[in-house]
């Protein structure tokens, strides 16, 4: 007799039989019981958890010829048939290869005619989101209200790309991941019931692998059994799937908690030899990390994990790291794992990876030790810098009294007779203009602003930007936000009001096309000046203003003699030679 896949013999045929939905199961039978079924359905969730399994099951309950019942019998010849794929008024649609527009009116026109050979019509819409937008909007209105024989049942694995305008009108029904321990039991009877022996950890490790789909586990227990000639142990389970035992990833740990790159890359290169690929050995060891953290920050973490098959092991390797430590390796890995999908040499990425971890021990301990110095020596001039403060603050109110007095209202040694030794004559700091403190070069371009040059160039400005658009239209995106203010010999200045314009006009491609359309225009070779249009109005309106007033002192002569005045060095120290003026 010809082999059946495990996956396809063992699909369950009645809700009884389903594994780990038991929140679904229990509200659709409910349903049936009372007679609340609704008119649409959407049944959606990971892969192999069940889905399309129930919508056959639900479409035998409703036409059960005992029935409708919470249970298909499975006896009757409309259970059998529906089972066998033979009642023409149960359709089981696959939208992937019927997801056009044409196929879902051909539907809606079928909807109309009454079942002939069952109670109700059932259409099942398999993989629902692959359906085209007109589809969907095709479909709307049959799934909102359709004749009183028909059920539809949508399942998809991809929710959110459904329209909310079909979910609304649709009952949903999340399915979840199945736990390790149902997949374990279910793969423990389908054992037994097919005669092959597996190993607990056998067992246990498939499921893991499966990522709580059902019909994952059954492929993978199918292929090893088959592999073994009917007897499953653990060995040959990681031998099959490239997977490693949690004993060489705590080896491999430990070499990097010792910094032996040495024995970390032997360790790599043995697992390449082995036929392991890098990117789900790295994988693994991020999850072996994750683990590793759980159990060190949460007491009862063998229960947050299934990967943990001995947790008195994770907990001794778990001690010998910090938290900082496994919060890095694991940041480290993440980075690593996201570049090795577009790496050509992964092996090489994971030995990159590798390295950087070996070396974050030794960081960790470093920086510790460093902290512990700064914070000794921090704490040892922690009152100088308070003597600091309130001296400044003294300083301070000193020079606030003196400029509320008119800073040249009396002369005489200060109240703690302090003497100065500033010498008695200074001569007297220039004026500083505001355009002398400019950046270099522009002041020259705020003395013409109003040239004739600059005049000829804002005259063809209109056209400069119409060239632009047409040279490249993206590069006049930019350009427009632009204003010219200044032109100065070959060079013509150009303000922006925001940053991202100017930065994005100034770069070298775009700044070329600009220069060779100016050159072009303007009739003679030109270059683009660049800057913001905030810092140009400051600058001519410092232009504009008359010098500004030097802070004036007057001090008494005392012919060489030191000042006697503390606050003139401390207004001289405060503002600077420059700005201070002292009339003797």
């Amino acid at each position: 007799m010809e082999h059946i896949a495990l996956y396809r013999a063992w699909r369950p045929q009645s809700f009884q039989d389903m594994v780990g939905q038991q929140h679904i199961i229990r509200t659709l039978q409910n349903a049936i019981r009372e007679g609340r079924l609704s008119h649409a359905y959407l049944f959606c969730g990971p892969r192999g958890t069940g889905k399309t399994s129930a919508a056959k099951i639900l479409a035998k309950a409703v036409n059960c010829e005992k029935g409708p019942a919470p249970e298909p019998c499975n006896e009757c010849d409309s259970c059998r048939r529906i089972t066998s794929g033979a009642v023409m008024d149960v359709l089981e649609i696959d939208a992937a290869s019927n997801r056009g527009v044409e196929e879902i009116r051909d539907l809606r026109e079928k909807v109309k005619y009454a079942p002939t050979e069952v109670r109700h019509k059932v259409y099942i819409i398999d993989e629902v989101h692959m359906l085209t937008t007109e589809a969907f909007n095709a479909l709307l209105k049959t799934l909102e209200e359709p004749p009183p024989h028909v059920m539809f049942i949508l399942a998809t694995t991809e929710p959110h790309r459904l329209p909310a305008t079909v979910i609304s009108r649709c009952q949903r029904f999340d399915f979840r991941r199945v736990s390790l321990e149902e997949q374990s039991e279910r793969l423990q009877l389908i054992c037994q019931q097919e005669g092959i022996t597996a190993e607990d950890e056998a067992i246990q490790y498939i499921a893991r692998l499966s990522d709580g789909g059902m019909r994952d586990a059954l492929s993978i227990l199918d292929q090893i059994a088959s592999f073994t000639d009917g007897h499953v142990s653990y060995q040959q389970v990681l031998d099959m799937t490239g997977g490693i035992p949690s004993a060489q990833f705590a080896e491999l740990a430990k070499t990097l908690l010792e910094g032996d790159v040495g024995g970390m890359l032997q360790m790599i290169e043995s697992f390449m030899q082995e036929g392991k690929s890098a990117d789900k050995c790295m994988e693994n060891l991020l999850y072996y990390f994750r683990d590793l953290l759980m159990i060190k920050m949460v007491p009862a973490a063998e229960k947050l994990t299934e990967r943990v098959l001995d947790p008195q092991d994770f907990r001794e390797m778990a001690q010998a790291f910090s938290r900082n430590q496994l919060f890095a390796m694991i940041d480290t890995l993440n980075h690593y794992q996201t570049e090795m999908k577009y790496a050509v040499q992964p092996q090489m990425l994971f030995e990159v990876a590798l390295l950087k971890i070996c070396g974050i021990p030794q960081q960790e301990q470093h920086a510790g030790h460093e902290n512990t110095t700064v914070n000794v020596s921090n704490s040892v001039p922690n009152s100088e810098v308070q003597q600091l403060k309130r001296q400044l603050a003294e300083l301070e109110k000193k020079l606030e009294r003196a400029v509320q007095g008119g800073l040249g209202s009396g002369a005489g040694s200060d109240a703690s007779g302090a003497q100065s030794n500033r010498p008695a004559t200074r001569t007297a700091a220039p004026r500083i203009s505001s355009t002398a403190k400019l950046p270099s070069g522009l002041a020259s371009y705020v003395a013409q602003r109003n040239s004739p040059e600059f005049v000829a160039a804002e005259g063809k400005w209109n056209g400069v930007l119409q060239a632009v658009k047409e040279e490249k239209v993206t590069i006049h995106a930019w350009f427009v936000n632009g204003e010219p203010v200044s032109a100065l010999e070959d060079s013509v200045l150009v303000a922006f009001k925001n940053d991202i314009h100017r930065e994005t006009t100034e770069k070298p491609a775009n700044k070329q096309v600009i220069e060779s359309v100016m050159a072009r225009i303007l009739g003679k070779p030109c270059r683009l000046v660049t800057m913001m249009l905030k810092d140009w109005n400051d600058a001519v309106q410092g232009a504009a203003e008359p010098a500004k007033e030097s802070l004036e002192l007057e001090l008494p002569s005392e012919g060489g003699e030191g000042s006697k005045e503390p606050w003139v060095d401390e207004a001289l120290q405060m503002f600077g030679d420059d700005l201070v003026v002292i009339k003797e």
